[in-house]
Parts: C-alpha cells; structure tokens; sequence
C-alpha cells in the first residue's frame, strides 16, 4: 500500500468520529442552553421562595417580599396602574443617554485610535475619570443643572460614554494595515477612508461597546432617578417604599431585572446579526 492509499484510508476510518455527521445539531444544541437557563431561574426561584416564605418566620417581614405577593403586585401593577409610563419614561432617559455617549464615545475613540500622541494625551485624564463613580457627581450635576431630567442624561452619558471610547480606539488600532494601504493606493479621500474602510472594521468593537455601556446604564439608571424626578423606574421605588408597599416594591425589582435582560439580549442580537 502506497503512502497515499494509507493516508487516505485513514481519512476514511477517522471520517466518523470528527465528521459532522457526529456533530451536534445546532438546534439541539440552543434547546440544551435554553434548559439549563430555565433550569437556574428556577433554582434561583426556589431560593427565593425558601428564604422569603418557606423558612421564614410567620408574621416576619421576608414574608412580605415572597414570590406569591410579588407577582400579584406585579400584575396588578402592570395592568391598573401608571407603571407603563414610568418604564417608558426610564427607557428613553436610556435612549437619549445611550445616544450622547455615542454621540461623544465613538468620534472621540476615532481620534484616539487613529492618532498615537493624542491617545498618550488623553489616556491618564479618561483614565482618571472613569474610575469615579458617576453616582459621585449627584450633588454636582443636580447644582449645575437643577432638578428634572437634565442631571439624570449628564449621569448617564458619562457612565456611557467610557466603554465606548476605549473599545473604539481598540477597533481602529487593531484595523489590519492592509486595508489602510489599499484604501491609499486607490486615492481614497479621508473620509472615504472612515466611511469604507474604518468605521465597518470597527463597528463590532463599537457594538461590543454598547452592550457593555448598557449595562452599566441600567445599573446607574434607577438611583438617578431619586435625584428629585416625578417619573421613572428609580422614583416609583422610592414611592413604594414611602407607602411601606413592599410586594410592589419587590416587583419593581423583578421588572427592572428582567427589562435589564431583554436590552442586553437585544444587544447580543444585533452583535451576532452583524456578524452574519
């Protein structure tokens, strides 16, 4: 038997062990995770239910935040109350937060990945401020905005903004300079250049930017809104705690984490559309 016909044979015996008919299909695959996902929730619910109900003592107050008084304050607050326009106020401070940190994020992480000196000038200084925390600006931004809306999209946009920057300036620095030398030797315009050549080859360092600026919106979104709002997800939890309201209280809770979780699968959708 020849070299090849030996390798070839090979090829055949080693065919059904790597092959993809060996392979795990792709749907079973996604239901395999979709079952374990459930299968933590419910864990988590289990948890939930022991500490609050099962395991408490009668008359305690765990026993006002268990799952059964939660979801019938979470119904009737979905369906009898002004709760909607309180979430819908929230999500468009997260909008127009979310747009301005892009509006400044992404030109900004342009410029600093383009150009080495201005990367070195500027990175102690964003380095610096976005290790504070942007809840440390409260005071600052109520006293020079006032109350309403206004310090709510300052706080925002700055707790927004930094993960867009960096991972912008990572995308143009790690641009392969292939595509940069081609785009000169056909006489490319600079903005030619942005449009055709950096700005597609960056756009997944900018997507993986946003859904990490959401992130962090949505955790710095409610304690925001106790900065002197009439409307948001932030002020009807303090209005539930003033009315010692605590099943309602704790379906604020339960809204808020399950909106978080759909923005980011939102965001995790877009990434992987982009990626084809």
């Amino acid at each position: 038997m020849t070299a090849r016909e030996s390798a070839a044979a090979g090829a055949r015996v080693a065919a059904p062990v790597t092959g993809p008919a060996r392979a795990r299909p792709p749907r079973q695959g996604l239901l395999a995770r979709c079952a374990l996902g459930l299968a933590g929730l419910a864990a988590l619910m289990a948890l939930w239910w022991l500490g609050t109900d099962a395991l408490a003592p009668a008359g305690g107050m765990a026993r006002r935040f268990a799952p059964g008084a939660t979801f019938a304050s979470l119904w009737a607050l979905l369906t009898g109350s002004d709760l909607p326009l309180h979430v819908l106020v929230s999500l468009r401070r997260v909008a127009v937060g979310l747009g301005l940190a892009l509006a400044i994020g992404v030109p900004l992480g342009l410029a600093i990945g383009s150009y080495r000196r201005l990367e070195a000038a500027l990175s102690p200084a964003m380095q610096f401020l976005r290790m504070i925390s942007p809840l440390s600006w409260m005071p600052i931004a109520v006293m020079v905005f006032g109350v309403g809306d206004d310090p709510v999209y300052f706080l925002l946009t700055f707790a927004a903004v930094w993960p867009i920057v960096l991972n912008t300036a990572a995308g143009v620095q790690q641009l392969d300079a292939r595509w940069m030398l081609l785009a000169q030797s056909v006489a490319a315009t600079r903005w030619e250049t942005l449009r055709h050549v950096i700005l597609p080859g960056v756009l997944g360092h900018i997507l993986t930017g946003v859904r990490l600026a959401i992130g962090i919106l949505w955790i710095v979104l409610v304690p925001c809104e106790m900065l002197g709002v009439s409307a948001g997800m932030g002020y009807f939890i303090l209005d539930t705690r003033d009315r010692l309201a605590y099943s309602e209280l704790m379906a604020m809770v339960l809204l808020i984490g399950a909106l978080g979780f759909l923005l980011d699968a939102a965001a995790r959708g877009l990434y992987r559309y982009w990626r084809g």
